[in-house]
Order: C-alpha cells, then sequence, then structure tokens
C-alpha cells in the first residue's frame, strides 16, 4: 500500500503542479510529491513546516492546532487555510480531506501561493483521490484493527486465549513474526474518535512495527490513562536499539498526553523534576522489553516493557524511554504490588519537610556511601553532609554504617519513586 499512496500522491502534484503531501489524521506524513519548479518558488518548496513534516515525518503540535481550527476534521470540501507565522505556518495552504464512510482518515495538503480558485474543477479531481486515498486508509485500518486485537489478547487478554492469539497472530504477520522482536510500551496512550464508528485505532506507520493496539487502562497492569503496546522487529535479539528508536518515535505522537478538546495534546514536550524534556506529552515515558526470539510468552514481555515505562517515571536519570535489561533494581521493585506501604522506618523521612534528608540519603546510597562523590554531586560541603546523614538516622533509626540497614533504605526510597 505504499507504493500505492505515492501513486496516488504523485497524481494530485502532477495534477495542479503543487508540491502534495499526505498524512494521516494525527499528523504523520504517509508521502510527499516532489515538485518540479525550477527554483523560482523555492521559498514554496522549502516550506518549514513541510520541511518539517518530511524530515520528522510528522507535524508539530502548534501547526496541527492552527490546522484543526478552519474544520478540516469535518469538511468535506477542500478548504483554504491562511499561513500564521507564530505557529510556523509561513505559507498557506489548501487541504484535501482524505475521507471514507463518513470518517476522515487523513489529508492532503497543497501549498498555496494564493492563485487557485477553491472552484477549478482540477481540485475536485484531486478530491476524487483523495477519496480513493480514504479507501485504501479505511482498507489498512480494518487490517490493522484485526491484528491489533489479536496482538490485544495475546498481551493482556484472558489466559485461555492467548495461545490461539498468538497462533493466528503469527499466522498472519508471516515472516515478520519469526523474530527477533521486541515490546515496546508507551504511556499514557489515549484513543479518540474523529467520526461515528471511528474506534480510535493508532496507526503507527512505522515500518519496524508490523502491529500495534492500545492496552486500556486496568488491561494486565495498563496504568491509568491507557498504554500503547508495539511489536517492533530487531536486527539480532540483544540489541535494542530499533525498539528504542520507535519509542521515540511513538512518543512524539499526539496520543500521548491529556486530549482535552479532543485533538490529542502533543502540545510540546512534558518534563519532569530533575528530567531532560520528553518527546511526548507531560509525564509520557516507554519501555522496551528483552529481545524475544519470535512470537514467544508475549505476555511476559508485555510486563517487562510496562515496567521498563513505569521505572522511566519514576527515575528521571533513565529519560524518557528505559529497557528491561538495563532497569537494576527495578527489575524487582516493579513487582512488588502497587498497594505496598512504605517500610515503617522511612516513612517519616518521606514526609514533604524532609525532602532534602530523603534525596541527600538517595544519592549517597547511589554513591555506594562515597561521602566526597555524594558531596559533589549534591553541591554540598562533606560537613553539611554528615549532619543531613546524622538527621537521616535520627528520622529513620537506621544505622547507615549497617549493611543490611543501607539496603532497606535504599530500596524504600527506589519504591516510593515508583
Amino acid at each position: 500500500m505504499r507504493e500505492d499512496y505515492q501513486t496516488l500522491i504523485d497524481e494530485v502534484s502532477a495534477l495542479l503542479g503543487a508540491p502534495a503531501t499526505l498524512e494521516d489524521r494525527d499528523f504523520g506524513l504517509i508521502a510527499f510529491g516532489a515538485h518540479g519548479g525550477d527554483g523560482d518558488d523555492g521559498d514554496l518548496v522549502m516550506d518549514p513546516v513541510r520541511t518539517r513534516s518530511i524530515m520528522q515525518r510528522r507535524s508539530s503540535a502548534a501547526v496541527r492546532a492552527w490546522f484543526e481550527r478552519f474544520g478540516i476534521t469535518r469538511a468535506q470540501a477542500p478548504v483554504r487555510i491562511p499561513p500564521d507565522p507564530a505557529a510556523g505556518v509561513v505559507k498557506g495552504r489548501i487541504c484535501l480531506p482524505v475521507r471514507h464512510g463518513g470518517i476522515v482518515h487523513g489529508y492532503v495538503w497543497l501549498l498555496d501561493d494564493g492563485t487557485l480558485d477553491l472552484a477549478d474543477p482540477r481540485l475536485a479531481e484531486a478530491l476524487a483521490t483523495a477519496r480513493r486515498i480514504g479507501a485504501l486508509l479505511a482498507a489498512e485500518a480494518r487490517a490493522g484493527a484485526r491484528l491489533g486485537e489479536l496482538l490485544h489478547t495475546a498481551l493482556a487478554g484472558p489466559v485461555a486465549d492467548r495461545a490461539g492469539a498468538t497462533d493466528e497472530l503469527r499466522e498472519t504477520l508471516g515472516p515478520a513474526a519469526a523474530g527477533p522482536l521486541a515490546v515496546v510500551a508507551v504511556t499514557p496512550w489515549h484513543t479518540y474518535g474523529t467520526g461515528p464508528g471511528d474506534t480510535g485505532e493508532p496507526a503507527t506507520r512505522l515500518p519496524q512495527v508490523p502491529v500495534s493496539c492500545p492496552v486500556p487502562s486496568g488491561d494486565a497492569g495498563s496504568p491509568a490513562g491507557g498504554a500503547l503496546a508495539a511489536l517492533v522487529r530487531l536486527r539480532v535479539p540483544d540489541a535494542l536499539a530499533p525498539a528504542r528508536g520507535a519509542g521515540e518515535r511513538l512518543l512524539r505522537s499526539p496520543r500521548t498526553g491529556l486530549p482535552p478538546d479532543g485533538r490529542g495534546a502533543g502540545a510540546g514536550a512534558g518534563s519532569r523534576p530533575g528530567s531532560a524534556a520528553a518527546p511526548g506529552g507531560p509525564g509520557s515515558t516507554a519501555g522496551v522489553s528483552a529481545g524475544l526470539p519470535g512470537l514467544t510468552d508475549l505476555a511476559s514481555a508485555w510486563r517487562q516493557a510496562l515496567a521498563a515505562a513505569r521505572a522511566a517515571r519514576a527515575e528521571p536519570g533513565m529519560g524518557p524511554i528505559a529497557v528491561w535489561p538495563s532497569l537494576g533494581p527495578y527489575r524487582l521493585l516493579t513487582a512488588l504490588p502497587d498497594a505496598a506501604q512504605a517500610d515503617p522506618a522511612v516513612r517519616r523521612l518521606l514526609e514533604p519537610a524532609h525532602r532534602e534528608m530523603a534525596r541527600t540519603a538517595e544519592v549517597y546510597l547511589d554513591c555506594a556511601g562515597q561521602a566526597g562523590r555524594t558531596a559533589a554531586a549534591l553541591g554540598i560541603h562533606r560537613q553539611t553532609l554528615y549532619y543531613r546523614l546524622s538527621r537521616v538516622e535520627q528520622l529513620t533509626g537506621l544505622d547507615l554504617g549497617d549493611g543490611a540497614a543501607r539496603l532497606l533504605l535504599h530500596m524504600a526510597l527506589k519504591t516510593a519513586r515508583l
């Protein structure tokens, strides 16, 4: 189908003599047409929004919000959209909605120099091509929805149904199921409809992701806000770079973060205290399972991926993406029940009034009890460090010279992050 989309978008570009771009309803790039200009209109070709869409495979949230203000999700006919430099839209656009069965599946974008009349019969012909694209996207969505149902059952469905779903998934995917593979979890992940009967199934459109599915809150440990599960092809079982790359791309989706107006978030990178900005919505994280030789024990891989995403949220130093093999103690801690109570020894230390003492204790233990490293990491004098550690001992009743006490305190502080 990829070649079909490119052929159709090239038809639109040739018909109208303007560079056309095809994006899905989440503003993810599908295809773009080359422009045959002679250089006089280079400013149109190098429009920054079009360049970003092609280079990053997605439009920004500000651009998306500006375009959607003009009713493109409901439009049946071409829509002219003026420029908005504040949103980065230097050149205007003509939008051809890509619809099928009453649902918008995407958009064809044309750079607008103001000379094309919306009543031009060529636009009517281009809109007919857009409808052909819509039929293809709808068929792809139906096929993807069935694969997604199978993946969801294999990951999080009733135990008795998982083997059958895995077998059908293996048969349907063919060589792509042979492995090696990894499971990626992205959380939060929100689905939202854009028309009657629209299930809001995600269209990841990543070549290394043969199938993905949303996992609602509460399904097999999925957190509040839900999650996305994606099956990712690897080159070799222990090299998880393709899965990390897929996680980074998925974190940029507008379906991460909260969608208060039905358009999705993605309004900017979120951040956590002490961490670099994440590429998705506020608090968005991704986790990657260990590599799999094929479609084996997907439910366990899903638990690993969710645990890694949870650890990434708890530990800023991991960044927005964490991988199961590198979780260290969080491999054990994420297996604890969510309702586990803080150990009595650390309850006072975890009170808001003692936040600085708790941070000092955690950094000290992270530094293997080395005072010099700890003081440098905290930017404090050694005497200040020793005073704080004595306060930690007073608040907890633990002797920091005792290995077992240190282990208890360290694990309790890490668990509190979760």
